[in-house]
This record gives structure tokens, sequence and C-alpha cells, in this order.
């Protein structure tokens, strides 16, 4: 079997307040609700295979963020209205080298970049969140790793970006983008996978390992349930075990 892409998860110094500034912007709702974690969920089927997870991890952002939501729009008009609900909602306007783009870098309330993206064809049907966008210096290798470790076949590839999606064609892309810039410390977001329950963990574990996985301080991401790991580009992610009590979309 495999495992699965559960969740992308976000360190925040104020769990509920920044999963509430998603939970708005998104249309989507709060789904768990304890003091060591907050999830965020769509409430219909375009969230299939992905949740919003805040964890409480009160540390100074150093630097961009590796991995960033893109978010999608209808039309232009459409694209506007989000940038002002987002900023009405209290992100703000951040330049990261962008330059003249058709698409908008905003941070959330905490520092966290995404972009409004404007209408693209290949999102019209993924719902809010158009894509899990990844930094790498090997878009190719790590699309690779990733359609391993999450079941998500590779739907293209170059030396720029590759993308991966669910193969039932609902929710998010997950792409991986080319950029010279060098990881450093932990991720502020990162990714988990979860167990399916008839798996043998030690034998995923094994298997991601095979690939290219590294196992890392089981302390690394602040108090995270689940085995800590890293990709074959030291992104941090989760393996967690097929529970009741984990969110699931």
């Amino acid at each position: 079997m495999s495992t699965r892409l559960a969740r992308v998860v976000f360190d925040a110094d104020r769990p509920r307040f920044v999963a509430d500034f998603w939970a708005v912007l998104l249309g989507w709702r709060v789904t768990v609700d304890r003091p060591y974690e907050v999830d965020v969920a769509a409430p219909d089927p375009d969230g299939l295979d992905l949740a919003l997870s805040f964890l409480p991890a009160p540390r100074a952002k150093d630097g961009k963020n590796r991995i960033h939501l893109d978010l999608a729009s209808r039309s232009y008009d459409h694209q506007r209205v989000q940038v002002d609900r987002a900023l009405a909602l209290g992100a703000r306007r951040v330049d990261i080298g962008q330059g003249r783009v058709p698409w908008v870098v905003l941070a959330d309330p905490e520092g966290n970049e995404f972009c409004v993206l404007e209408p693209r064809e290949e999102y019209v049907d993924t719902g809010a969140v158009a894509a899990i966008v990844v930094d790498t210096h090997n878009p190719v290798r790590l699309a690779e790793f990733w359609s391993m470790a999450s079941g998500w076949p590779v739907a293209y590839g170059g030396a720029q970006v590759a993308g991966l999606r669910s193969a039932t064609g609902l929710g998010s892309w997950l792409e991986f983008v080319r950029t010279p810039d060098v990881k450093s410390g932990r991720n502020r977001l990162h990714l988990d996978l979860r167990s399916f329950p008839s798996d043998d963990q030690a034998a995923e574990v094994a298997r991601l390992r095979a690939a290219g996985a590294t196992q890392v301080d089981p302390n690394g991401l602040g108090g995270t349930p689940g085995l800590v790991l890293a990709d074959p580009e030291t992104n941090e992610f989760c393996l967690l075990r097929a529970a009741a009590y984990y969110s699931t979309v």
C-alpha cells in the first residue's frame, strides 16, 4: 500500500487566530479546535486530499517560506475581490522579488506568503486552493519522491516546475518550483502523510527511506504527533498513524 497526503501544517504563534483567517478567506470551516491543534478543511468535495492544520510553535520567521499556497481565481474581477478580502482580514502585500507578474503576492497575519493567482485553465476545478507549492533545487526529483509518498501521479515535469495531482482529479495540485534559495533552519510549513489503517508503519518508513527520506529529531517539529522525517531536500514532514482523532477530508 502507500501513505497518503493528509494536510499542510503551519507553525503558528496564535493557531486559532491564523486558522480563522484562512477559514474565512477560503470559505472553509474549523473542523478541530484544541489547544495543541486547530484544523481547517473545505465543507465540500473540493477539499478532498487537503486540510490545513495550525500547531503552536512560537518562533521568529526567518526569510521566505519554502512552502506556500496558491489560491485560484475564476476571473480577474474575482482575483481583485479575493485580494481585497484578504487585505481586509489582515493580510498584507509583500515583495519577494516577483517583479511584474499577473498574480498577487500577499502574507497572512503571521507573515506566511501566499499568492492569489490570475485565472488559469489548469486550476478551474481545484476549489479555493489551486496548489501547494514547494521550492526545490530539482523539481523532477522531488516530485518523484512525493509522488511515491502521497500516491499522487506526476502529471508534468521539467527543469523549472513539476506537478502532481490526486488520481481522483479532485482538490489542489502539489507543485515543485525550481529556486536557487538554500534551506535554512526548520520549515514553518510542512506536509504530513498518514498511513492507511491496514499498513505496517515500520514498512512504510522503510519504503520512504529507500526513496530518499531521512529520519530526523523527533522533537524537530515542536511536538507534532507522528514520526518526523525529511524528504531528499531536507524538508521536514510527519508520518501520522491512521487514527480517528486526526482530522480527515
